[in-house]
């Protein structure tokens, strides 16, 4: 099995033990969705897909499991590297990068390392493209708008 079907198992066992229904659908929703883009967005940058598909698998699911996004984004990078330490699925430099990117998602009006922004572009996307009827947050329209003009859109 690969290294991120492992990693999905794992997350969807801590989604599958989130009582409300709409709020786990909600949750498998936005990970696999930022998950796609991740990797997406990964590839056409050169950048590792798989490790950006990882990062994005794992990047909310602090907030998910605690219920609060109360300085989820840090608290989540934590939680990563305690998971991919206890998988045993990334090196030290892979976990590293996955938890800077998780550690960095929330701040999207700052610019990072590669692979930080991937996350956050990724999030953007899904964020903005899930429901068209929602506004898209001041926080993340000028993303928003650079990576419509990336990808021809």
């Amino acid at each position: 099995m690969s290294r991120l079907k492992d990693l999905r198992k794992y997350v969807e066992k801590v989604l599958n033990k989130m009582e409300k229904n709409d709020k786990r659908n909600s949750a498998v929703a936005h990970l696999y969705g930022v998950s796609l883009a991740a990797t997406m967005i990964a590839k056409k940058r050169g950048l590792d897909p798989e490790l950006a598909s990882m990062a994005a698998m794992l990047h909310d699911l602090h907030a998910y499991k605690s219920g609060s996004y109360d300085d989820h984004a840090h608290k989540g990078a934590e939680l990563a590297r305690q998971i991919l330490t206890e998988l045993e699925l990334t090196n030290d430099a892979e976990t590293d990068t996955i938890c800077s990117a998780i550690y960095h998602h929330d701040d999207k009006l700052s610019i990072d390392g590669p692979m930080d922004e991937v996350l956050k572009d990724a999030d953007v996307i899904h964020h903005c493209m899930n429901d068209l009827s929602k506004p898209i947050k001041e926080k993340e329209q000028a993303r928003f708008d650079k990576l419509c003009e990336e990808f021809g859109m």
